[in-house]
């Protein structure tokens, strides 16, 4: 299983990646093969402000719903349109491809208290 050292993980399973103060996050190697085959990510939330911890969507798998969790505080500026019609890239690329949203962080410190490769890695085995 593949663990990025230069991203940021959480205990709900989402990474982010930072350059500056823009954010890209998705979910992890680990939770797409845990849920199993990606069939449809609703996220609508492009322009809205979250806290850290709030629901900004959910992905669909064959068998359940998984709600994603904003990882930071910030403002959703992107969503990967390519997952509308091609939602397996979440299974395929989780680091890649299969980005979820960007957005713009509120405060960059946030970003560094959040579980290191090592930290996420010993949480999963």
């Amino acid at each position: 299983m593949n663990f990025p050292s230069n991203l940021r993980y959480t205990k709900d399973h989402e990474w982010i990646s930072l350059e500056g103060n823009i954010a890209t996050i998705g979910i992890t190697e680990f939770a797409q093969s845990e849920l199993g085959d990606i069939v449809f990510c609703d996220i609508n939330s492009v322009g809205k402000s979250f806290a850290s911890g709030e629901i900004f969507g959910s992905v669909e798998a064959v068998k359940t719903v998984s709600d994603l969790f904003l990882p930071v505080a910030g403002t959703i500026t992107e969503v990967n349109a390519t997952l509308e019609a091609q939602p397996e890239l979440v299974n395929n690329e989780p680091y890649t491809g299969g980005w979820m949203i960007k957005m713009t962080v509120d405060n960059v410190a946030e970003v560094e208290a959040l579980l290191s490769a090592d930290d996420y890695k010993a949480l999963v085995h």
